[in-house]
């Protein structure tokens, strides 16, 4: 019994190790950490702001929705295989405006309370 379990756990391990040298990273050109990491530190911001109340509800909409809209942007620019220069150049202008938008209604006087 001790034999044929030993046997299976070799197989189903040589099995896992197989699965993951198949798998396949995004394609070389579309990865975008840079992008990544800044959309995730602005949406940091924003959660900050919410628990801080320096940010009312209208604002938090307003702010998700250009995040969205960065998402779609990133999106789009990753479909075709490659994110050209132009495409990163754009998106990263994009969270530019995103960053003083949220920075101004972070310190505009007005709060949730």
């Amino acid at each position: 019994m001790k034999k044929v379990f030993s046997i299976l756990m070799i197989a189903s391990f040589s099995l896992l190790i197989s699965a993951v040298s198949f798998a396949q990273d995004p394609a070389p050109g579309t990865k975008t950490p840079v992008i990544r990491g800044r959309q995730a530190e602005q949406q940091r911001r924003v959660r900050k702001g919410v628990r801080s109340g320096e940010l009312t509800r209208g604002e938090v909409r307003t702010i998700q929705s250009n995040q969205k809209e960065i998402q779609k942007e990133k999106v789009e620019a990753r479909s075709d295989g490659t994110v050209t220069g132009a495409e990163r150049k754009e998106i990263l202008k994009d969270q530019n405006k995103a960053s003083r938008q949220i920075y101004r209604k972070k310190h505009n006087n007005r709060d949730r309370n």
